[in-house]
């Protein structure tokens, strides 16, 4: 009996993969519902291997988009389920147009965001740091907790119905990825376009480690105010102006300068005035004392001073402002890292003022001169900045252009250290031969191993590699290092493997608009300057997702929303449940819950996950942000339950023993299969040019405004004639074939957008080719305008007389509907006999409207109702 029911269970299990495992012979349930719907066609899917660029190739050409690829500490929010919105519904687009379809998955490794996560885990779960482990056991523990946690935003990406590749998966630290990445440095050090300097770098305190210009929050501030600064038990004063005086040597004189930063005094290696400040102009020359060390500070003149800020006259301190910095240059001043005293003030008041803050550690950055690795970005900040004017790259929506040759013509070098230990770890070493020092990164060699390093070493001191000893760098590099090559790492660059040669470059980059420098041009750059070719053809930048009243998404707002609790739903206790997760502080987390209070008193209502891609394709209206109003959602669940109820009446008329064929059409069939074909062209046209909001229009107004509440409503009469006495059987049946095609067709074009709902409804609809039919929605041809009426016949259905007859009818049907409001004519036909009331006489001044519709007697039945 055991090995009978193992054979069976494998038997099923086989015959599972070409079967839907969804209900789809039982009649429809009576209302449509979420859960029911998007249970189980995901795992089907998968099985079938749809999502696979190998499933049904074809001459029809290639597309190619990898993902943003989220972190891995990460877990979803309104903006992941934007981007993935939009690019599932381009990939399933694309894959019903019948190409080789790649949608490329995979994950970053979040170096300062991983880092922080495991050690706060330590910390709170064994009381340790990362010192406590070193730097081995450290990386062994966060690959512990990749391992466990790490694909959870895999899982959510699917309950999106993502329609990912998953076994070309990919995770930035995998021994692939991690190979191109040291090949890609090397190369780089070699070439001489990666080098070390020491300079002016973000740098996180309480991380000790320098971060990217993305990790920085800008917290702007109106006057003094007490922040919260990690290791100090009491909030730190910021947003004051503070005033002292320099004493100008060999006088009596003073000379009054302001400071946001009064801290970074011992720095101070000059006082700068405008040139044209006639405040200043008897101090050329001049020098001025400091008060706490024997130094002398020129009066420098430089046109970056505002003359109408504070005094006119400002400190200089190179080594703490990125601004100081390039004064410093321009005047050869030295560089002094300094520590903080108290100090004696001419004055202190409120002033405006922006901190930088580290969005991971929430310390205050500082500006500080560290020794660290940079790409040089002038020629390839050249060459990206080329190809967009030459036309070889395209960015949509074109109003980013200003910002991308901006950034590209005036572009600085990248600095890619990172003083932490979870990361790519830096494959260069620091030569020693006898005593030598570092000098400007000459005694740095790189190598894929310490023999090669130590034998580049050799080579370029002349020397046996016997006399070389080798120090690796401690330091990682940047994550968007191993980003920028993401689209052939993923294929296993350097080496020529197939996928590489197959789907390399890429078609499609789609992305939010505010990593168009961090990452886009990053990649942009270092493919070219790696493969010699560009990434991809095309960029796509959405917007950026807002809450319903235009604020950013934060969590002291407690507007930030799970895209899963949009699809499930969850009650306001949920919500604020959340809230007590996080790392808010106290006071923040009751200003939240206002705030979840006020916006969602009832909780969020369950939506689905194809009310909620459709809604966020909807609001994705080029160039502007996103203030999306989760309540609204819930409205395009109605929609699909509309679409749900369309089919249920359908499948009713259309009976068991339907066959799809083609008939002579009455004028309202003519009508619907010309707003049908006028829906598919509007949406071909509105998907090459990633109009979404136009597909989403044409759809909703062809299912709701025409097919359900029009065309539906014409036929019914016909239907209910049929039943009765059979007298209208050929035009019920050529109203069923009408019926069939809008719904079959309707559903196509809603399928990239919705497709758990279509691909139910789908599967209950009978089959014109059922032999050779796919066995899916989405991989079925996407209705097309160009290849004749959808693949189905060679004629086209539009046509304007019939669309301008038709839309004389409803306008009709609309005075008469007006007409009988004005006159408060609500009663039925039998309540008028009854009072002797001639409804007729509503008409009677309009006789070709009665003849017309004597003529059509089956639009009369707008007129009863």
């Amino acid at each position: 009996i055991w090995d009978y029911c193992s054979f069976l269970q494998l038997y099923l299990n086989q015959i599972s993969i070409y079967l839907p495992v969804s209900d789809v012979v039982s009649p429809l349930p009576d209302s449509y519902s979420p859960q029911y719907v998007e249970a189980a066609w995901y795992p089907w899917w998968e099985k079938q291997g749809f999502f696979k660029p190998e499933f049904g190739q074809n001459p029809r050409g290639i597309f190619m988009m990898c993902i943003p690829p989220p972190n891995v500490t990460g877990s979803l929010h309104l903006g992941h389920a934007l981007t993935n919105a939009i690019q599932d519904t381009l990939t399933r687009w694309h894959r019903m147009r019948c190409e080789t379809t790649l949608w490329n998955p995979g994950c970053d490794h979040a170096g300062i965001a991983t880092q922080v996560v495991v050690e706060k885990k330590l910390m709170r779960e064994k009381g340790t740091s990362r010192h406590d482990l070193g730097r081995e056991k450290f990386i062994e523990e966060v690959w512990k907790w990749k391992n466990e946690k790490g694909d959870r935003i895999y899982h959510q990406l699917k309950k999106l119905g993502s329609s990912l590749d998953w076994d070309r998966a990919c995770f930035t630290m995998d021994p692939k990825l991690s190979y191109a990445v040291q090949e890609a440095f090397i190369r780089m050090h070699d070439e001489g376009v990666i080098y070390r300097s020491k300079r002016l770098v973000n740098w996180s305190c309480s991380l000790n480690s320098a971060i990217s210009d993305i990790e920085v929050d800008k917290n702007e501030l109106s006057g003094r105010t007490l922040l919260p600064v990690p290791g100090y038990k009491e909030k730190v004063e910021f947003g004051v102006l503070v005033s002292f005086a320099y004493k100008v040597d060999g006088s009596d004189e003073e000379v009054v300068v302001a400071t946001t930063r009064i801290e970074t005094m011992l720095g101070d290696t000059a006082v700068a005035v405008h040139p044209s400040d006639s405040r200043y102009q008897h101090l050329k020359g001049k020098t001025v004392l400091h008060p706490f060390c024997d130094r002398k500070m020129p009066v420098v003149f430089d046109d970056f001073v505002d003359m109408s800020f504070g005094t006119g006259a400002v400190k200089i301190t190179p080594a703490h402002d990125h601004n100081d910095y390039e004064v410093g240059v321009r005047h050869n001043l030295c560089l002094i890292i300094t520590s903080s005293l108290p100090y004696q003030f001419k004055e202190i008041k409120d002033n405006p003022m922006v901190v930088p803050v580290c969005s991971r550690s929430k310390d205050i950055v500082e500006p500080l001169m560290k020794p660290q690795w940079y790409v040089s970005c002038s020629d390839m900040g050249k060459q990206a900045a080329d190809a967009v004017r030459e036309g070889r790259l395209k960015i949509i929506p074109d109003h980013h252009l200003k910002t991308w040759f901006n950034w590209m013509d005036n572009i600085r070098d990248w600095c890619i250290s990172r003083q932490l230990w979870w990361g790519h770890r830096i494959p260069a070493y620091f030569i020693t031969v006898s005593d030598a020092s570092d000098m400007d990164g000459h005694y740095w060699v790189s190598g894929r191993t310490p023999e090669e390093a130590r034998e580049k070493a050799a080579k370029r001191f002349n020397v046996s590699p016997d006399k070389i000893a080798l120090r690796q760098d401690e330091d990682v590099l940047d994550t968007w290092f191993s980003s920028g090559i993401f689209p052939f790492s993923i294929f296993g660059w350097p080496n020529e493997t197939e996928d590489l040669n197959v789907f390399y470059p890429g078609t499609l980059l789609e992305t939010g608009h505010d990593i168009l420098f961090f990452w886009v041009a990053r990649m942009v750059m270092m493919g070219l300057k790696l493969t010699g070719k560009l990434p991809f053809k095309e960029v796509y930048l959405h917007a950026v997702v807002r809450d319903a009243h235009g604020r950013k998404m934060s969590k002291s707002l407690g507007n930030v929303i799970d895209p899963l609790d949009v699809i499930t739903g969850i009650a306001l206790e949920g919500l604020h449940a959340q809230l007590m997760d996080s790392n808010l502080d106290p006071l923040e987390v009751e200003k939240a819950k206002q705030g979840q209070k006020a916006d969602y008193p009832n909780g969020i209502p369950e939506c689905g996950t194809d009310a909620l891609r459709f809604a966020l394709c909807a609001y994705t209206s080029q160039g502007r942000d996103i203030n999306l109003d989760v309540n609204r959602i819930l409205g395009y669940r109605h929609f699909c339950n509309k679409l749900w109820n369309a089919v249920k009446f359908a499948m009713r008329t259309l009976g068991d023993q339907f066959v799809p064929l083609s008939g002579e059409e009455s004028v309202s069939d003519r009508w619907i299969l010309s707003r049908l074909s006028t829906a598919v062209a509007q949406c071909d046209a509105a998907f090459r040019t990633y109009d979404f909001p136009a597909i989403t229009t044409a759809i909703y107004n062809f299912w709701l405004y025409e097919l359900c509440d029009v065309y539906l409503e014409s036929v019914k009469p016909v239907f209910i004639k049929a039943k009765e006495d059979g007298s209208c059987e050929r035009p019920a049946a050529v109203c069923r074939q009408t019926l069939y095609t809008c719904l079959e067709v309707g559903l196509r074009l809603l399928a990239p957008l919705m497709p758990f709902v279509t691909e139910e409804l789908y599967q209950r609809l009978p089959r014109r080719r059922p032999q050779s039919d796919p066995p899916s929605i989405c991989v079925t041809p996407y209705p097309d305008v160009v290849i004749g009426s959808f693949h189905l016949f060679q004629f086209c259905w539009q046509c304007e007389d019939v669309d301008r007859d038709m839309d004389f009818i409803m306008a009709v049907v609309r005075t008469i509907r007006s007409l009988r409001s004005d006159y408060k004519l609500t009663k039925t036909a039998a309540d008028c006999k009854q009072t002797k009331l001639n409804c007729s006489s509503l008409v009677a001044p309009l006789p070709e409207i009665c003849l017309w519709f004597r003529k059509t007697p089956m639009c009369s039945s707008f007129l009863i109702k």
